[in-house]
């Protein structure tokens, strides 16, 4: 169990200057966007504009504050906000994000298609939820206030991050008040 603080993320502008992207994790460990399993990660939106291409990348985003319209080449037009479920796309399908209500606050999950099977989940922990273990890795994503128990106990902030491996015991997450969460589960598939 390995606990990632947003407080220690690093923005990285984007180059149209329309956001900022916040890594929470990936795989392996200081993979790059070559080379990467798996990468989850936060952006601020403020401004329309296209996403950036990855080939032979899927990808799963939700919208956590604001709402934002993607228009995906050979699709309609889906419009994400806090309520909706996440959408899931194709990394290399052109792609345009447009600010409907903002700024937008985003989570995104991308996995290697191939290699890796990719899931994100919303959860509600009122008043706790045990996660037991399983095959592959998963990523809590707090959005509140979480206390974690097992094996050891630790609060996570908002925005804070739990790395989970199929070799972590079962782990429970506590908020007396109700919080909300993400999980990213992540399966090799080869």
């Amino acid at each position: 169990m390995q606990v990632l603080r947003a407080a220690d993320r690093k923005g990285t502008p984007w180059k149209n200057r329309g956001g900022v992207t916040r890594e929470v994790c990936a795989w392996p460990p200081g993979a790059g966007f070559d080379d990467f399993q798996w990468r989850v990660s936060m952006a601020e939106v403020r401004a329309d504009g296209p996403f950036s291409a990855f080939p032979g990348v899927d990808r799963i985003l939700a919208v956590l504050e604001g709402r934002l319209a993607l228009d995906i080449e050979g699709h309609a037009t889906i419009e994400l906000s806090a309520a909706s479920p996440p959408a899931a796309f194709p990394g290399d399908a052109p792609t345009v994000g447009r600010v409907l209500a903002g700024p937008v606050t985003d989570l995104n999950v991308m996995s290697r298609r191939g290699a890796v099977r990719a899931d994100l989940t919303s959860l509600e922990i009122r008043p706790r939820l045990t996660l037991a273990p399983t095959t592959g890795t998963r990523l809590v994503v707090a959005r509140g206030r979480l206390r974690v128990t097992a094996p050891q106990a630790v609060d996570l902030l908002p925005d804070d991050a739990l790395l989970l491996t199929d070799a972590d015991p079962p782990v429970t997450l506590e908020a007396p008040e109700g919080a909300p969460a993400w999980l990213a589960a992540f399966t090799g598939l080869r």
